[in-house]
């Protein structure tokens, strides 16, 4: 079942000191993605969510110096 918007709980990182940041929402069928500037969701199922998590913390997206 897909949450409707006012069952969406938002998190946003402790890091984030501006008003431009990224909100997931973490649920058990879907994970939401959104920027705090916008109204832009991208949706991914838990598993895409973890094989993302799992390559940010292999450094897979880190930015070549």
């Amino acid at each position: 079942m897909i949450k409707t918007e006012t069952e969406v709980a938002f998190r946003r990182s402790s890091a984030c000191a501006t008003d431009a940041c990224v909100e997931v929402d973490v649920g058990a069928e879907l994970v939401v993605v959104k920027s705090t500037r916008g109204d832009t969701r991208l949706t991914f199922s838990p598993g895409e969510w973890a094989a993302f998590i799992q390559g940010v913390k292999a450094g897979e997206f880190d930015v070549p110096r």
